[in-house]
């Protein structure tokens, strides 16, 4: 676990080497955007229920991500969730599938930003960008609708604004004000093949007797580090969780 602080934010500490081995290839990482954690359950002996969402075609000036359809597809089928895809993806009905079912995890696959301004920090839907306080609302009323909170919040193919060193961990603190008891979000940008690949094998091992977010995410990562088309950490070590471990 660290708490990091200042440029040390933007550092994916999987990829720290010492001279024979990369991190991640021995220890499980997380990070926290504070000393203090919030109580949680291991998700791996809870029934994952996720709402699967993502837009793969290009919309408002942003690129087509043709991965997302299979991420967004294989995704919901592992873990029997509620797939929106394209024009099933607007702000109306992801608030209406979060706050109105019993999911514990929710899984984002589309474009947006992450900045420590919250008026910059938004994630694209079919009919327009969500701001995050928009997400934060409809995650801390959903907080307050269902009994179990809601254990992960995954933002995949986001983009992390330039030069903001407290992007990502600031985003992950205000989903854990919201309800979310952990997030996993990229430091930079990767292809969205590369990202659909690693949150389904993500999902994969989530699956696994007695297995914790943190580790289910460095099995993911290894999976790449393994392939010789994938094997710089450029890949694979900006995907970081933030929040609780379990």
């Amino acid at each position: 676990m660290f708490v990091l602080d200042g440029l040390l934010r933007k550092v994916p500490v999987a990829a720290l080497h010492d001279g024979k081995q990369y991190l991640i290839e021995k220890y499980s990482v997380a990070l926290s955007p504070g000393l203090r954690l919030m109580s949680t359950q291991q998700l791996a002996k809870q029934q994952v229920r996720a709402v699967v969402a993502g837009i793969s075609e290009a919309r408002e000036g942003f690129n087509a991500l043709p991965s997302v359809v299979s991420e967004v597809g294989d995704i919901s089928k592992a873990t029997a969730g509620t797939a929106l895809l394209n024009q099933n993806f607007t702000t109306q009905t992801l608030a209406s599938r979060v706050q109105g079912s019993s999911a514990n995890l929710v899984h984002l696959a589309t474009h947006g930003q992450f900045s420590s301004n919250l008026d910059e920090t938004f994630l694209l839907t079919w009919n327009g960008r969500m701001n995050i306080r928009e997400l934060s609302d409809l995650l801390r009323n959903r907080d307050a609708s269902q009994k179990d909170a809601l254990e992960l919040l995954v933002l995949s193919a986001c983009d992390t604004a330039a030069g903001d060193d407290r992007a990502v961990l600031g985003l992950a603190g205000l989903a854990v004000k919201s309800g979310a008891r952990s997030t996993l979000a990229s430091l930079w940008p990767v292809k969205d093949q590369v990202a659909a690949r690693l949150m389904t094998q993500f999902y994969e091992e989530l699956k696994q007797p007695n297995m914790t977010k943190a580790e289910a995410l460095r099995r993911s990562q290894l999976a790449l580090l393994k392939d010789k088309d994938f094997d710089d950490p450029f890949f694979w070590s900006s995907f970081v969780l933030v929040g609780n471990w379990l």
